[in-house]
């Protein structure tokens, strides 16, 4: 038991350091990349916590693989925008003019009440009030609203 706690401590320590070395976009919206490293990070740190045949090092290596292969990525994708569509993806537009996209939201495996309850969530609640709708690379919906329904437009649509 001694042994797993002391493993533990140190594997808490060690993901600690990693998720602040890998800064705060760790911690808020993340990508579908982004996703998949952190579960695989948190299951590599489980694992070597619990398990006593698994040596420390070998756990560690593959901590770092795990935390230096997202870095490299992070770091080639904030210079070439083709990479970063590659690797995080593109927005998806649902809605064009007021118009539903079904392709889209098929593609992207989106029913149609799972786009109103989105755009309800954003204070719209019918569709033809919608100029331009997206689904954003990691997962929320980004939508702009006709000018006349538009808060913002108000004073300049009356006048």
């Amino acid at each position: 038991m001694l042994e797993v706690s002391i493993r533990s401590i140190f594997i808490i320590f060690g993901l600690f350091f990693i998720t602040k070395l890998l800064g705060k976009k760790q911690l808020s919206k993340l990508s579908f990349f982004e996703y998949i490293t952190g579960i695989t990070v948190g299951d590599i740190a489980g694992t070597l916590s619990m398990e006593k045949e698994l040596h420390l090092w070998e756990g560690v290596t593959s901590l770092l693989i795990w935390f230096f292969v997202p870095l490299f990525i992070s770091v080639i994708g904030l210079h070439s925008p083709k990479f970063r569509h590659l690797v995080e993806g593109t927005p998806t537009v649902f809605i064009e003019n007021g118009e539903v996209i079904e392709a889209n939201l098929k593609k992207e495996r989106y029913s149609t009440d799972e786009l109103l309850e989105q755009l309800r969530k954003k204070g719209t609640f019918r569709v033809s009030d919608v100029n331009y709708a997206s689904l954003d690379a990691n997962g929320d919906l980004s939508i702009m609203l006709k000018k006349r329904n538009n808060p913002f437009c108000m004073k300049t649509y009356f006048n």
